[in-house]
């Protein structure tokens, strides 16, 4: 086996996300928010490593307060970022988030000149993909140039070098400026993805080609749901490229779906853990970091998921996303007090 010098290098969003601290509030009434480090990549790389992975991040932040804040969490955090470089003339992300429990969290971006999406190919040239044991990415890096390419890039070079390409397939419709294209951009990386994670909505966004299959529960697109025949949708995704596509299926754990050799699909349910919801948003991200772990570690995909959900499990129960994401010691007590995995 090879050597690496990073467990795992993320690459794609990072923000600035604040958290509305009047809890229950419709949002017209938020009086304060409390300010936390957020973005997909960034937060998987953060869980990871509270865990114990050596983790590098490969974002774009702007040379901007915003970016001194996240880099310095970061930092703290043991989070390599040299090679997260600032991005002159652009801004570093940000988004305000509600908090209205058990079912409405209601979110907007602030993604107009963002520094992350300014990623190039010689960023990816200059970080660490072939010396890291897995590459990560998200879905929304393929929302617009030229970070579309870099990513692309990175995974052909995470793919030729032998190391696993995961990819969090991250649907955030008011990034694309049709949702179908969110489709096609997915398929199109699908023959570099080792392992892939989303949601039911996800995984059928990912397969999206006609608006027929989309319905607004709300009027705003970031409200948009797609629906699907799921199986048919995790069927086609394996064919494309993945061996194994974990699906996210909120309280009741997840589903992993392995490709065999022989074209037959295998099942391994891992369920959750119960526990009152405080706020849902970045559960999902956690669950990534779980995961990520016990693979790395060679746990195995139930072991490895199950871990996944419990860390998903402790992170809906805070206020934010990074900055609660738990410790080694801190998960493993959870998952005493639960009964084991």
């Amino acid at each position: 086996m090879p050597e690496y010098l990073y467990d795992s290098l993320h690459m794609g969003r990072s923000s600035i996300d604040l958290y509305a601290n009047d809890v229950g509030a419709p949002f017209v009434d938020i009086k304060s928010f409390a300010a936390y480090v957020g973005g997909s990549p960034t937060n998987i790389s953060v869980g990871a490593r509270r865990l114990g992975l050596k983790t590098a991040l490969l974002t774009g932040l702007g040379q901007d307060p915003v970016g001194d804040f996240i880099q310095h969490f970061l930092q703290q955090e043991g989070v390599e970022t040299q090679f997260s470089p600032r991005k002159p003339g652009h801004r570093t992300s940000a988004v305000i988030l509600g908090i209205e429990p058990p079912d409405k969290f209601p979110l907007v971006y602030y993604r107009d000149n963002c520094a992350d999406i300014e990623l190039t190919i010689d960023d990816v040239l200059a970080a660490p993909v072939a010396q890291s044991r897995v590459f990560q990415f998200a879905g929304t890096n393929l929302s617009k140039e030229p970070s579309r390419s870099a990513t692309l890039f990175g995974a052909e070079l995470a793919k030729q070098a032998g190391s696993e390409v995961v990819l969090d397939i991250d649907f955030r419709p008011d990034q694309w400026h049709d949702p179908r294209a969110f489709g096609v951009a997915l398929r199109s990386a699908l023959r570099l993805v080792d392992i892939a994670i989303g949601t039911e909505d996800e995984i059928n966004a990912a397969m999206l080609t006609d608006t027929s299959q989309m319905s607004l529960t709300h009027s705003q697109i970031s409200d948009t749901r797609v629906s699907g025949d799921i199986d048919a949708a995790i069927a086609t995704m394996l064919e494309m490229g993945p061996t194994a596509l974990l699906q996210k299926r909120g309280e009741e754990g997840v589903r992993v779906h392995l490709k065999h050799d022989d074209g037959s699909i295998e099942q391994i349910d891992a369920p959750g853990f119960p526990v009152e919801v405080y706020n849902i948003l970045g559960a999902g991200d956690a669950f990534g970091a779980g995961f990520l772990y016990g693979h790395v570690k060679g746990w195995g995909w139930y072991k490895s998921a199950r871990l996944g959900n419990a860390c998903g499990a402790i992170v809906v129960t805070q206020h934010g996303c990074a900055n609660f994401t738990p410790t080694y010691d801190e998960v493993m007590a959870f998952v005493d007090s639960k009964g084991g995995f």
